[in-house]
């Protein structure tokens, strides 16, 4: 084959190869979370990546619809690419209802593609981490929402964030005074550009996409940037409302999630009521939530989510409500990156044991196996090679531990072992070969 015959390896513009290093980063976070959403009760489901087109399309609103990846297949078949997880869940639950059941807690970890335009930590192909609750509209699930996202960022190793929640009927209540309730989806959609395009920005959409003028803009712009604690915030959504029954209930469910996590224990520094938070998609109906680092608010939210109590309603007959939030964790895995957050490892063993002698290769895969059942995650290195070039490998990789047995430790009946963070080594009998391993080993656990 000749140069002008070979296909120059390439990827996709938006969409990425993952190498060893990044990806035990990306399962270590995806564990993580799933270790979470199991303390909570919920449990794994998975759906396709494909759906028929009909099934997506008007979930998420105009731009959602514009970023699809909708094709015909060969069968003739309008289909597309899920643009994220919980339309997919929505279609789930009203297909298996009858056997799962209500309330249902699921968790799903799966890509979605968008496309859109690509940017720092946003892609066109991305995973989702996501955990939802359906068939309850009881506040109380909105607040195990909001109590899950916490014990994530914990989990992740952040100390410094903020959960950022607001309420649909809210914003919808603010409208209806206005007169203009028959415009909200254009309305929010532009509210939730505010931190990206600014208020000009704002007033500019409000008008074309909204037919807002700029008075009306102004009044809703006040709106949204009411600050202050959350007591303040409230009792200023409470007057800002008026006599609006449906702004009165989103502020009576605010009052209630922030009542909720107090009493579990969260720390009120870390949950701010935050009136600009209106979430860009359509199918939105009550609580809405951001999460964000507060070393690096510029990198977006890395978990949001809300309550949709009618998304279902174009499946079925049947009322199934549900609340639920996404871990963003492409751009969480660039936050860490920039915040040199987490380990950098290429290996995904602690322990390499390194093959010294030729004629004892069975005894090396043997050492592996007993330091392996002991649960240590164990690579034996797979030939004879200079135990310089094995070290290299080692550091390389990442691993914690280089385990030795030469000649002279085979006749002994004892082990090198060396710590590749320290560069210290100690020889122990082989009987406590194990004991060594997990003390030197306790301070990354």
């Amino acid at each position: 084959m000749t140069d002008h015959d070979r296909i120059k390896p390439r990827t996709l513009k938006g969409f990425r190869d993952f190498l060893p290093e990044a990806m035990l980063r990306r399962e270590w976070l995806i564990d993580t979370a799933r270790a979470v959403y199991r303390s909570y009760g919920f449990a794994p489901i998975d759906t396709p990546a494909l759906e028929y087109s009909e099934i997506l399309l008007g979930k998420g609103g105009d731009e959602s619809d514009k970023q699809l990846y909708r094709f015909e297949d060969r069968g003739g078949r309008d289909i597309a690419m899920r643009f994220d997880l919980t339309v997919p869940l929505a279609r789930f639950i009203a297909q298996h209802v009858g056997v799962v059941g209500t309330p249902f807690k699921r968790y799903h970890v799966g890509p979605v593609w968008r496309a859109e335009n690509p940017q720092r930590g946003r892609y066109r192909e991305f995973m989702q981490c996501d955990f939802d609750t359906i068939g309850t509209e009881s506040t109380y699930a909105d607040v195990e929402t909001i109590l899950v996202i916490h014990d994530l960022f914990i989990a992740f190793g952040f100390e410094r964030f903020t959960v950022r929640i607001n309420n649909r009927k809210v914003l919808n209540g603010m409208l209806e005074t206005l007169g203009i309730a028959d415009r909200s989806a254009a309305v929010l959609r532009a509210i939730d550009k505010l931190p990206k395009i600014g208020v000009d920005g704002v007033v500019d959409e409000l008008e074309e996409s909204a037919g807002v003028d700029r008075g009306e803009s102004m009044k809703i712009l006040d709106f949204a940037q009411i600050s202050g604690s959350n007591a303040q915030v409230l009792a200023a959504l409470e007057a800002a409302v008026g006599s609006s029954p449906t702004g009165r209930s989103g502020v009576a469910e605010l009052a209630a999630v922030v009542a909720g996590t107090m009493a579990a224990g969260m720390p009120q520094e870390r949950l701010v009521l935050d009136v600009s938070i209106a979430r860009g998609l359509d199918y939105y109906t009550g609580t809405v939530v951001e999460t964000f680092l507060t070393d690096l608010p510029e990198i977006g939210s890395c978990c949001s989510g809300g309550r949709y109590d009618d998304l279902a309603s174009v499946y079925t007959n049947h009322r199934l409500p549900g609340i639920g939030a996404s871990v963003g964790v492409d751009r969480l895995l660039a936050a860490m990156d920039e915040l040199e957050a987490g380990a950098s490892r290429t290996g995904a063993a602690d322990v390499l044991v390194a093959f010294f002698d030729a004629e004892r290769g069975n005894d090396y895969v043997a050492l592996g196996g007993q330091l392996r059942n002991a649960g240590f995650s164990v690579e034996v290195y797979p030939e004879a090679k200079k135990l310089r070039n094995q070290f290299k490998y080692a550091e390389r990789r990442g691993h914690r531990l280089i385990v030795i047995v030469g000649p002279d430790e085979w006749a002994a009946d004892t082990a090198q072992i060396r710590d590749l963070a320290t560069g210290e080594s100690r020889e122990v009998e082989r009987e406590r070969l194990v004991a060594a391993c997990r003390e030197l080993l306790l301070p990354f656990e």
